[in-house]
Formats: C-alpha cells, sequence, structure tokens
C-alpha cells in the first residue's frame, strides 16, 4: 500500500523543526512516498522551495499551512483544493499578521470558519494520557459543516498509548463523521536531526538542555517514514493510511495554478498597454537622438518591443518607467515640489534599448553591444528584473508613491530570509548547553568575517579541548544550524505589484518599519513562479552625487559640473585613475582595484566598464584576468582563432570578460540559439546546485567542433566561461556603474573639497572610514577643519578656503593644474558620535552671530546639558578659546535649576565681581591625550597621526615611513608599521588577506600569505598598530609588501597619552574667538567641579580595529 505524509513542518515554521523544506521533499521521494503535504505553522514561506524540488524530482506535492489560533482552538492543517480555496487561505493568513505585529499570526476559530469554504482541514489532537479527545467532536462539526468534510489526524506518538489513541480517535471519527488520517507528524527528514531538533526548541523556549525536560522530543520517531513502515504502524487501521491517498486525489490546487497578472492602469489612454509602451519608447528615442535614431537602436527597438508584445511585458515596463519618471518630477506623492530624486537602472536591464529610450538606464545602445536575450529570453519564459538605484536616502519616498499608487492591497515589499550565520548559531546553541557568557563570547569570537564556522583548530588555539564530547557535540551542532531561517525580514526594495488582491496570491505581514508591508516569499521564490517584481534599491553613490552636484551649484554656480549625461572622455580623468588615486570613486576604491588601475591603465569609457567587471570572482575564477593584461600591455597578442568569434571579442582584446560575451561565444561559436545560450547561463549559475550543465557542456563542445574549432580550444573556451558561475558580470551592469564611477572620479580631480564633503554627508557607504576620506582631501589640498560650535552644522560643509593646488601633497603634484577647489571643508557634528541632529540643528539655528561661552550654549540653544558636555568631548569649544578640558570642566558645572544669583551663599555679595574667586588652572593636554580622545569620538584626529607621535619609537625599531616604499628597489626587504585600515580575504584569492596600514605619510599594502597568517593569525586579526617585515614588491606602479613576519605593536599606543607637546588653549585657531577663560560666569566657583576626572582611556581601545572584507 502506499502513503503520502500530509502533516510536514519544515523549518520554516522557525525553530520548531530539523529540516530544510528541500531535504523533506527529497527525502519523500527517495523512500517512496506517494506525495507530501508541507504545512509550516501560520505561513507559506517555505512552500516554493520545496514546490521546485518536488517539480524537479518529479513528486506530488500539496501545499497547506498550520493554522494555530489564540483562542485555544486545536491546531488545523488547511489545504486548499483548488485556487479559490488557496486565496481564502492566504487571505486567512493575512488577516492573522496584519492584526499582530511582526513576525506574528494572530487568528482565531472564527476567521477559519469565514475563510473555510474549499479547504480541506486536518484537524490534529493533542490529549494527555488518560484524557479523552471527545472535546474536539464540536470542531469537527463545525469544520464538516462549513468546509464540507473535516478529517482528523491520528498521529502515532510512540508514547506506549498509541493503541488506546488510535481506538479512541477512530470512535470520534465514527460519531463526528469526520475522516481518519496516518501521519507521524515529521520533523525531520531523518532521525539523524533530533539532536539539531532539541537544540532549536532550546532556543525557541529560551531553556538550556539540562532545564528542557518535557520540551524535548521524547524519540527520534518524528521523521519522515516509508510506506512500508506507516502500513506496519497502522496495521490495526489500515484506512487511516488509505485516506492519505484519498486527500491527496481532493487536491486539484498547484503552486503552478498560479497565474499571475500585472496591473494594467499605466495604460491610460491608449487601447492597450502595448501601444502605450510604443508611444513612449519611440517618443523617447526621439529624445535620445535628436539627429534620428541610428537603424542598429531602431532594429533593436522593434525586435525588443515584439518580444515584449508576445510576452505581454508591457505594464511591467510602463510601471518601472512610471517610478523613474515620479522620481525625476520634482513632486512628491502629495503633489508638492521637492528636489528631484537621482536615479539609474542597473543590472541585465541596461541590455534593453527599450529601457534606454524610457529613461530607465543610461547605456546607450548605440555605443554599446546589448543582449536583450540576457534580460528577456522567450523560451525561459521568466519575468524580466528591472533593478534601478535611487539616493538611498530618499528611497522611502518612492516606496510610499508606489504603495499610494496601487494601494496596499495590490503592491508590497519582497521577504527577504534571516538565517543563522556563524557567530549567531554558535551563541545561540552555546547558550543551550548551558555555557557561561564569557565562555559563549569567546566561542563566537572565534570565528571571523571569512569563517564557515567553528574548527578544532579554533578551539585548540583558543586553549580548548577537543576531546571534549560536550564542545565538540556543542559545535557540531552550531555549524549544522547555520542555513536555517531565524525569520523573515523586508527585501531592500523588491517590490510585488499585482492586478488582484495581493493577499489572494500571497501572505501579507506587517514589516517592522510602519507603513510598510510584506509578502511571505523572498526574489528566489518569486522568479520561480513567474511573478514579476520591480527593484528600487538605495545606492550611496548618488546620495553622494547629488549632495555633490548641490554643493558645486551653491559654492561654485559659475563653474560647468559633471552630469550623468557627460561626456565621459576627460583625459585629466583618466589620467588620475592611473596613478589608482581613487579614495572613495565608485566601484574602484577597493585593493585590488587599486592594484588592477596602473596595470590597466583607463583612457577611455568602455576601459571603465572593464575595470568594473574585471575585478570580480568570475574573470578571476576563469582566469581571463592575466591574458587580458598581458595583451593590454602589449606582452601578447591580441587573437581569435575566426573571424566571427574575433568580432564577439575584440573589444575585449580576444578574452572574455563578461556574461553576454559568454553567450554570445554560444550563439557564434557553437551555434546556439539566443535562449539557448541563456540558458547555458543559467546553468552555469546553478550547475553546483542542480548539475544541468552536462548536457549543455557537450552540445557547447560538439557545436564548437562542428564549425571547425579545435577540441582543445573549444574545451578551454567552455572551461573559461564555467568559471564565470554565479560570479559573472553583464556588460550592461557594468556600463551602469561605469557612468557613476566616471561622474565621482571627475569630482575628485577637480573639486576635492566637493567631493569629500559631499562623501562624509552621504555615510555611511564604501571601502574607508571618515578617517582615510578626511586623509585624502588633506592630500589634495583642501584644509579641513574642525567641528566648532560657532561654525559647524550637521552636515560637512565647504567654507572661504586656501587655493588647494597650492597645497597638494607630493604625490598628487601631477594635479596642480587640474584641482579647482578654493574651499575648506568644515567638519560636521554628524561625523561626531553619538548626537542627536535634531538637538544640533536647534543649536545651529538659535546660534545667532555666534556663542561667546560654555553657559552661553547652554541658556541659548535649549541642548541638554550632557550634549554640551559632548560638544566639550569634541573639543568644539575652540572659537571660544577653550580647549577639551576646560570646556568639559566648565560644562560639568552647567546643571542647575537656577542661576547662581539666586544662591543664598551668595546673597550678601552681590556686588561683587565673581571673577576676582581663585582662578583653577586645569594642566594642558598633551598631544597624544588629544588625538586619543579624538579618535575616542570622532574616530579620526585632525591634529597629528598616532605614527607621527610615535616616531621615535618606530625608527628605535628600524620602522620605515610608508612614503619611503615608493624609492626601495623590488625585492629589497624592509620593515613597515601603521594603523589597519583595512583586512581583505577575497573568495578568490585562496586564503591570501590583503591589509592596508596606515602611518602619518600614507599607507602600506601588505600581502599575507596563508600559511604566514596561519603563524601569525593573532596578530593579523587582533592588531591595530602593526608592523610587517617582509620584501618590497612593485610592478606597473603598484608596491606591496609581502609579509614574511608580523609584529603587533598596538601596546606602543598606550604612550599616545604622554607623547607630544602640550596644548595652549589660547594658542592660534581658525575659529573667531568669543568670550572665554576672561567670562566671568565661566570663573565662578559655581562652574567649578574639583571632581572632575578627564583621563584618557587605553589608547589601544579607541582607535580603529580595521574593516574587514571579503
Amino acid at each position: 500500500m502506499s502513503f503520502a505524509e500530509l502533516c510536514v513542518t519544515t523549518n520554516f515554521s522557525f525553530l520548531r523543526s530539523g529540516s530544510h523544506p528541500e531535504e523533506m521533499t527529497e527525502q519523500a521521494k527517495l523512500i517512496g512516498l506517494a506525495g507530501i503535504g508541507v504545512a509550516d505553522r501560520n505561513t507559506l514561506a517555505g512552500v516554493v522551495r520545496a514546490h521546485v524540488v518536488a517539480k524537479e524530482k518529479k513528486l506530488r506535492m500539496i501545499v497547506g499551512a498550520r493554522l494555530v489560533f489564540r483562542d485555544g482552538t486545536p491546531d488545523l492543517i488547511a489545504y486548499p483544493k483548488d485556487r479559490a480555496a488557496y486565496a481564502n487561505l492566504t487571505r486567512l493568513l493575512t488577516v492573522g499578521n496584519r492584526r499582530a505585529p511582526k513576525g506574528e499570526c494572530y487568528l482565531d476559530f472564527a476567521d477559519y470558519l469565514a475563510h473555510a469554504e474549499g479547504l480541506q482541514t486536518i484537524l490534529v489532537p493533542v490529549f494527555a494520557p488518560g484524557e479523552t479527545p471527545d472535546g474536539f467532536a464540536l470542531y469537527l462539526q463545525q469544520i464538516k459543516q462549513v468546509a464540507g468534510a473535516a478529517w482528523l489526524a491520528a498521529p502515532f506518538r510512540f508514547d506506549g498509548e498509541e493503541r488506546r489513541n488510535l481506538r479512541l480517535l477512530k470512535q470520534l471519527a465514527a460519531q463526528t463523521g469526520a475522516r481518519l488520517l496516518a501521519t507521524t507528524e515529521p520533523l525531520m527528514h531523518v532521525p539523524e536531526r533530533r539532536a539539531l531538533l532539541d537544540i532549536v526548541t532550546c532556543i525557541r523556549e529560551k531553556k538550556k538542555l539540562d532545564e528542557a525536560g518535557d520540551l524535548l522530543a521524547v524519540n527520534a520517531e518524528r521523521h519522515l517514514k516509508p510506506p512500508e513502515e506507516i502500513v506496519r504502524l497502522y496495521a490495526a487501521t489500515p484506512e487511516a493510511v488509505a485516506e492519505s491517498l484519498r486527500f491527496l486525489e481532493g487536491i486539484s490546487f498547484s503552486m503552478e495554478h498560479l497565474r499571475y497578472e500585472y496591473p494594467e492602469e499605466t495604460a491610460a489612454g491608449f487601447s492597450d498597454p502595448q501601444d502605450a509602451l510604443e508611444h513612449l519608447v519611440w517618443e523617447g528615442a526621439e529624445d535620445r537622438y535628436p539627429n534620428g535614431v541610428p537603424e542598429k537602436v531602431r532594429d533593436a527597438l522593434t525586435r525588443e518591443l515584439g518580444i515584449v508584445g508576445r510576452m505581454r511585458y508591457a505594464p511591467y515596463f510602463l510601471t518601472v518607467a512610471d517610478i523613474v519618471r515620479f522620481a525625476r518630477s520634482g513632486v512628491d506623492k502629495d503633489g508638492n515640489p521637492v528636489k528631484p530624486i537621482l536615479c539609474q537602472g542597473r543590472g541585465s536591464a541596461a541590455n534593453s534599448a527599450i529601457c534606454y529610450c524610457l529613461g530607465i538606464t543610461s547605456v546607450d545602445p548605440a555605443r554599446n553591444t546589448l543582449l536583450f536575450d540576457r534580460f528577456v529570453s522567450e523560451e525561459r519564459g521568466e519575468p524580466p528584473d528591472i533593478d534601478v538605484d535611487f539616493e538611498h536616502e530618499r528611497r522611502e519616498e518612492v516606496i510610499q508613491y508606489v504603495y499610494q499608487k496601487y494601494g496596499r492591497d495590490r503592491a508590497g515589499l519582497a521577504a527577504t530570509l534571516i538565517c543563522y550565520r556563524g557567530r549567531s548559531a554558535i551563541r545561540e546553541v552555546a547558550k543551550t548547553f548551558g555555557y557561561s557568557e564569557d565562555r559563549v563570547s569567546s566561542l563566537a569570537k572565534m570565528l571571523h568575517w571569512w569563517s564557515s564556522g567553528v574548527s578544532e583548530r579554533d578551539l585548540k588555539e583558543n586553549g580548548l579541548d577537543v576531546a571534549d564530547p560536550k564542545l565538540m557535540a556543542c559545535v557540531r551542532l552550531a555549524n549544522e544550524l547555520q542555513g536555517f531561517p531565524r525569520h523573515l525580514s523586508q527585501h531592500v526594495g523588491g517590490f510585488v505589484i499585482t492586478r488582484e488582491k495581493l493577499h489572494d496570491v500571497v501572505p501579507v505581514q506587517n514589516a517592522a518599519m510602519d507603513e510598510r508591508t510584506v509578502v511571505e516569499w523572498n526574489k528566489d521564490d518569486l522568479e520561480d513562479l513567474g511573478i514579476l517584481k520591480v527593484d528600487l534599491l538605495g545606492l550611496g553613490m548618488l546620495t553622494c552625487l547629488q549632495k555633490a552636484f548641490d554643493l558645486h551649484k551653491k559654492h561654485y554656480p559659475d563653474d560647468d559640473c559633471i552630469k550623468l549625461t557627460s561626456p565621459t572622455d576627460d583625459p585629466r580623468v583618466y589620467k588620475m585613475l592611473h596613478r589608482a588615486d581613487s579614495i572613495g570613486v565608485f566601484q574602484v576604491e577597493s585593493r585590488a582595484q587599486m592594484s588592477m588601475l596602473p596595470r590597466l591603465k583607463p583612457v577611455d569609457f568602455y576601459d571603465l566598464v572593464i575595470e568594473v567587471a574585471i575585478v570580480r570572482p568570475g574573470p578571476i575564477q576563469g582566469g581571463m584576468v592575466h591574458p587580458y593584461l598581458k595583451r593590454r600591455q602589449g606582452l601578447e597578442k591580441p587573437i581569435a582563432p575566426k573571424p566571427e568569434l574575433w568580432e564577439v571579442l575584440k573589444r575585449t582584446l580576444g578574452v572574455p570578460l563578461f556574461q553576454e560575451q559568454a553567450m554570445q561565444i554560444a550563439i557564434v561559436a557553437a551555434g546556439f540559439s539566443p535562449p539557448e545560450a541563456d540558458k547555458l547561463r543559467r546553468a552555469m549559475a546553478t550547475f553546483k546546485r542542480v548539475g544541468t550543465i552536462g548536457s549543455l557542456k557537450a552540445k557547447f563542445i560538439d557545436g564548437m567542433l562542428a564549425n571547425g574549432y579545435e577540441r582543445a580550444f573549444a574545451e578551454a573556451s567552455f572551461a573559461q566561461i564555467e568559471g564565470f558561475g554565479e560570479y559573472g558580470f553583464p556588460e550592461s551592469h557594468a556600463a551602469s556603474f561605469a557612468i557613476l564611477v566616471y561622474a565621482s572620479s571627475w569630482l575628485k580631480c577637480y573639486y576635492p573639497d566637493v567631493f569629500a564633503a559631499a562623501l562624509l554627508n552621504a555615510q555611511p557607504m564604501g571601502f574607508y572610514a571618515p578617517a582615510q576620506i578626511v586623509r585624502d582631501a588633506v592630500d589634495h589640498g583642501v584644509e579641513v577643519r574642525s567641528i566648532d560650535v560657532n561654525c559647524s552644522e550637521w552636515d560637512n560643509i565647504l567654507e572661504d578656503g586656501p587655493v588647494a593646488a597650492q597645497r597638494l601633497h607630493a604625490r598628487h603634484i601631477e594635479m596642480e593644474n587640474d584641482v579647482r577647489s578654493t574651499h575648506a571643508m568644515r567638519l560636521g557634528f554628524r561625523q561626531a558620535k553619538g548626537l542627536d541632529e535634531a538637538e544640533l540643528k536647534q543649536l545651529v539655528d538659535r546660534r545667532g552671530v555666534g556663542y561667546d561661552s560654555v553657559r552661553d550654549v547652554w541658556l541659548r540653544s535649549g541642548v541638554r546639558p550632557s550634549t554640551i558636555e559632548r560638544l566639550a568631548d569634541l573639543d568644539a569649544f575652540r572659537s571660544i578659546g577653550l580647549d577639551r578640558r576646560d570646556a568639559l570642566w566648565a560644562a560639568r558645572g552647567l546643571n542647575r535649576v537656577g542661576g547662581q544669583e539666586d544662591l543664598p551663599l551668595f546673597a550678601g555679595r552681590r556686588g561683587v565681581d565673581p571673577s576676582l574667586e581663585p582662578d583653577f588652572d586645569l594642566p594642558s593636554m598633551h598631544m597624544g591625550e588629544h588625538v586619543v580622545e579624538d579618535y575616542r569620538t570622532l574616530g579620526l584626529s585632525l591634529k597629528t597621526h598616532p605614527a607621527a607621535l610615535l616616531r621615535d619609537e618606530l625608527s628605535a625599531r628600524r620602522v620605515i615611513k610608508s612614503e619611503q616604499l615608493t624609492h626601495i628597489p623590488n625585492g629589497q626587504r624592509t620593515r613597515v608599521a601603521g594603523l589597519v585600515l583595512v583586512r581583505q580575504r577575497p573568495g578568490t584569492a585562496s586564503g591570501v588577506i590583503f591589509m592596508t596600514l596606515e602611518d602619518e605619510t600614507g599607507i602600506a599594502n601588505i600581502v599575507v600569505w596563508p600559511k604566514l597568517f596561519e603563524q601569525f593569525r593573532a596578530e593579523v586579526i587582533g592588531g591595530r598598530l602593526v608592523a610587517i617585515d617582509g620584501p618590497v614588491q612593485s610592478e606597473s606602479g603598484v608596491i606591496h609588501v609581502i609579509a614574511e613576519r608580523v609584529y603587533d605593536y598596538t601596546p606602543l599606543l598606550a604612550k599616545l597619552s604622554i607623547a607630544g607637546p602640550q596644548i595652549d588653549p589660547s594658542g592660534p585657531t581658525d575659529e573667531p574667538r568669543r568670550g572665554g577663560q576672561g567670562d566671568a560666569r565661566m570663573q565662578h566657583p559655581r562652574n567649578v567641579r574639583i571632581d572632575l576626572k578627564v583621563e584618557p582611556p587605553p589608547a589601544a581601545g579607541v582607535m580603529p580595529k580595521g574593516r574587514n572584507f571579503h
């Protein structure tokens, strides 16, 4: 007899199962089940994953949910019979989700009764030994009344009560007319997951394993069992086994029946959406090409419009075009005037001439080779995916416009799945094992940013016993927990928009943010079901560029400024990039990109496209980087075996660098059709998981052989393309990004003051911390001024200042005729840690002609005394003659209810000048103390670099300055030291770590090979001030030190507190002085706190830890 298990719970019930939906489905097929029903707790979040695997394995799978109620109703498992019933289920779940906080679902039995039509419902009885299930009779009768039939689960629980329970449930079924159904209610696909099931139970219940007791599984029997085992268990009630098949036959609904339809209201004024699209496209083409649409573009538009018409995708393009139009319109969703929002499409959509003519993307099809089938394929039959980037600070305006236009009942954000990762997994599992907080923390800290899990080596290095079975079980289970779902969150901007009610397609939840709702499926689920998604993404560089445009317009109104549509042919911009002068520049500021720039030496826009794409895992793994560079540098002749292949590869010197080229090779050399070529690309992206690439490889090689190519070349070509895997970069995407690379490079080249201020005002973003952005601006001649209560605003601003071209660092002297900056940059309050924007803007608004004392700030600004203390910590009172210690002294005395004149002590001394009171002279702070405090409060110091104060000590240890590396012969050994800015361990670098160290003269780039890293792991990972011994490697102007030994000099930072001269607070300052020590109010005893302690914290603790990247 066959059997279908219909009460399966996966880990999408969140901490209630030990197996993934895919594992349950694969195991069901493996053990010969006739079908499987996946029903997670008040959600459909995991059903698409199960559906995809079931479809691949040709296993019957039905979709449902386990309804858990708040009013005491027993759990019901509901499966929709048809599409209408499915809508009832999704509506029911939406009702429960929307009335509950994020992550909860509040259902009552009345809600079920109102939505029960078409739902085949299984009641799951739970009753204690000695009790009877008679109390479930009323529920079964009501279910039968509204749904037409009711099923009663007869779980086999292996608790010794099975025979009695089955007998009682059989009687109850007969009494109520319900149908008895066999099930083991599986929580695991195999019994070996029992230990992990216990762990997730303890995490959910916040219990330790030795305290959980009855909460844990009694045994390991709640796993999927083969039909013959079920038949044996239910020998006394075989009808319960047979009923599973009858239940399955009653369900006609499948996820394949979700026929998604896109809304069509964007076709207003036209007979249909296709007519509207064609009109807008040709109208846009005339605007894009005022001198006439090139024939190449006209042909591409005709072909693309034909495909879109046949696929009925016109409404989708119209929607995205409408959203972009809104962003650029200069009005908000309510029609009020606002600044236009900078935006640009990217990704595979930039392969579309339609998108270019609609203004969605910026990649000109007349100047670039576009492959529309990379974007939309008739054979693939999957929806297009258009990604549009907006200023990240203003994306919410666009999101709310979409909600307003389509309504929350037809628009919602896609979900993203938050899973357990290395540290969260080991923390949670270690807690359940009863380890102390200290031990939990130490275990978590063993994991580095690249770690896949805790290893035995990590344990040994931390002095832990790898022979301890408890510890090893903890580590094994933590590693097993990785990848398990924790909860659903909202996608960064993927919108689902439907013609019918959204809750008829997928359950809708509340998001953590107000004014947002989220569907239960992520982007992969939506793609698998063919549901169109619009990605409205936030991009920090667009925010930066818009802020830069505004600053330029304000401070350089007579100068022309770059636009995203400007020509991209300025040789001075490319000359700057040749020197790898790209800190802060979009996409090319990483260590790898900065190493590539002097080798590639871009001279035009297409070179920037290549630069963006070449430092990626795809080209690196495919072995394409070095052949391209050799050809680029004239060391190797650019060739291709046949003219048609050269036509595809000539722009990249015969080396495939882009996904589109991989597809074109398949088309012209192997005889693939465009849809087949896209199928090859997709197979490469998923071959490790799905294993579909074998037949396509044979077709590819056979096709090349048939076209006259040699086998060795054919196999090498395929291996090269295969290296792309899922990391290949579309040329269209690289071209979209290259536009932003050029714009940001232009600003950095000509207006470093504007660029630095805009970059800081758009933080957080990019590769480098604000300290490095400030340092780079100073090196480009920009005077940077400190935060001050009388000069700063919330944002970083520009002030009249010296001519930057006259202050350039020697390494940038070539730019003396390029740099046009004539302003200084004043750091804004936003750069400081712990300040409130609204409060500081109030301080600025009430400043008037300026504050003349700490007390004046308190009385007029309305900010809290604690904020004034924070400003004193920042050394922000220099304009009134106070350094941080004196200002903090004064600030600590402010928190009084009345003025000092109200105090009885001074009632008889009305005529006495309070300035005659004894003065308290505080010792001046050493420069090193100031630098430490600057780093503690601001993350940077304008006074000096810590390495400069330690230079005598470093020189005594034979450490050279970073700027001297340019004069050291290739191969000569040296020692450099500096603060660790960045550690990067790319996945394609075979374990190599690239470090960036900074001293007072610049940066040093370090290469740490894997073996050396294992020897000096603690120094590399934990050091804040690090020294490196090793030979200098210099190639094409790119200088590295190859580490042979690593020293942790972090303890030297303790000497900073006594380093440097004492600073006179009355010394020169760039701020006009207003009041100060001579202010009588500041000398009054009421403002003196003799208990004030301003001892600096340990210096090492406030220095940057370094940013870690993959």
